[in-house]
């Protein structure tokens, strides 16, 4: 048993069984034993391999899409830029190659939500100057140009099976194998109340009870000062079925066999985002897939002038990385986009109203 799986199993025995939300929070993020405080996540030796990290036109494109929204909405000088969940900085390295493509976008602060220490460290070797944030309440109150890549689906969820008189909750616990799922009594919980027309008895939606607030706190500051965001992830309109995942070395692995060794990830729920935005004053954008969105950027006449200097091994992995970000069977379909900005601002570009 890992020592994180022996921690978290003297917890349940003391205070009975934890959420899913709980148990993705320590895994993901406890201080001695989780997964983004000790692993190295990203990349082809890490466990997985993010957009930014398949190709340097994915942040080019987000830079291009945030950089004209940002002329179009009047260029304000104290604007900053903001990226939630930056990895190892390798999207925000992108985007600021191709920043000096819209005068004056280039000179704006970068500045990152990142809690792991050691990921903070990675990110101000690669971008010297970046100023970063434990959450999102400490961002400066400014007009926010927010790109969110693969950061919701990190974040903690809570799964719940639908009862015939109510909502069963997913836990997790322990037994003399180790950890194992179990569930709580049946109960109503009123933020699924809606969700009561759309299932049936034993069906599962997921939440995320930290995404209402995330996406409340941007949506106010870009309500107030003005600015975009891009919310870029896997996921689709509304939860619906099981989507708890774990990752390690590029291959899908059991959630609870070796907590703090594998990444945990679920879908997002763009309707959730929408919703908070909206609560917020906010118009989201449609959503739209990732292939479509950089499609509509100029992604393929990007990769076609950086392949005039490419040949062999070299083109080929280039061609590859354009199929795996757009082609609707791979990353193009599988990741949505969603733009979030004020009634009557400018919608970033790749997107529609």
């Amino acid at each position: 048993m890992s020592a994180l799986a022996e921690i978290l199993s003297q917890r349940i025995a003391q205070h009975g069984p934890l959420n899913l939300a709980d148990y993705m929070g320590e895994c993901l993020l406890h201080p001695d034993h989780g997964y983004y405080t000790q692993q190295e996540a990203f990349g082809r030796g890490g466990d997985f391999i993010t957009s930014p990290e398949i190709s340097q036109m994915f942040g080019e494109m987000i830079g291009l899409s945030l950089g004209t929204t940002w002329q179009a909405q009047g260029a304000a000088k104290d604007a900053i830029v903001v990226e939630l969940g930056p990895g190892r900085g390798t999207l925000m390295q992108d985007l600021r190659r191709i920043a000096p493509a819209v005068p004056g976008f280039d000179s704006l602060p970068v500045h990152m939500i990142e809690a792991s220490p050691r990921l903070r460290q990675t990110q101000s070797d690669a971008l010297p100057g970046v100023i970063h944030h434990s959450d999102v309440s400490q961002l400066p109150q400014a007009p926010l140009f927010v790109i969110a890549n693969e950061f919701f689906d990190a974040l903690p969820i809570r799964q719940f099976r639908r009862n015939s008189s109510g909502w069963e909750e997913i836990l997790v616990g322990s037994d003399a194998n180790g950890l194992c799922f179990g569930k709580a009594a049946p109960q109503p919980y009123h933020f699924l109340a809606h969700r009561l027309e759309d299932t049936a008895p034993g069906m599962i939606v997921e939440y995320c009870p930290a995404l209402p607030s995330i996406v409340a706190q941007i949506s106010q500051r870009i309500a107030d000062f003005g600015g975009a965001a891009l919310i870029i992830d896997y996921g689709d309109w509304r939860s619906q079925g099981d989507t708890l995942q774990a990752v390690y070395q590029h291959q899908h692995a059991d959630p609870l066999a070796a907590p703090g060794s594998a990444d945990l990830t679920a879908h997002l729920d763009f309707e959730a985002v929408h919703n908070a935005a909206r609560a917020a004053g906010l118009r989201p954008t449609r959503l739209a897939t990732q292939g479509v969105f950089l499609e509509r950027l100029g992604l393929t006449q990007r990769a076609q002038i950086l392949a005039k200097s490419l040949n062999g091994a070299a083109l080929q992995s280039h061609i590859a990385a354009h199929r795996r970000l757009t082609h609707p069977d791979e990353m193009g379909g599988l990741f949505k986009v969603m733009g979030l900005v004020s009634e009557g601002a400018a919608v970033p570009a790749g997107l529609e109203p």
